[in-house]
């Protein structure tokens, strides 16, 4: 059975996608621990980050790289914090998570719930800033 991502790639369920090309999408998560939260992951549905090939691995930290400069480009922060943790789906993805101090990326935290107009208005920022 495809994983929620892979059904988010598929556009069977809908997203607040910042990102896209032919191999890697980023969206929005929409349980956020901040505004501007974003997943990064490869279209090839592969659960452990360190099971892609070299080459998917590399091409998924650049395109992160971009994308994460269109967050630091669009949301106020400090700097925009990187984690894998893969535990909660199973298909590698990258956090980016723009970050004013150290708990904005404390994953033990409560997420937040922001509303659809919020996650449209930080999706479409993000998406005007990435080159």
């Amino acid at each position: 059975m495809a994983s929620i991502f892979t059904r988010i790639i598929n556009r069977e369920i809908p997203a607040y996608i910042v990102a896209e090309n032919d191999q890697y999408i980023a969206f929005l998560d929409i349980n956020p621990l901040v505004v501007g939260h974003t997943l990064v992951i490869p279209k090839k549905e592969i659960d452990f980050i360190f099971d892609l090939d070299d080459e998917t691995l590399a091409g998924l930290n650049l395109f992160a790289k971009k994308v994460a400069l269109a967050i630091k480009k669009s949301i106020p922060c400090r700097r925009v914090g990187v984690a894998v943790i893969g535990l909660e789906v199973p298909h590698t993805h990258i956090h980016l998570v723009p970050m004013n101090s150290m708990n904005d990326l404390n994953f033990t935290r409560s997420k937040l719930s922001p509303s659809k107009e919020e996650l449209a208005e930080a999706a479409e920022k993000i998406k005007k800033a990435f080159v």
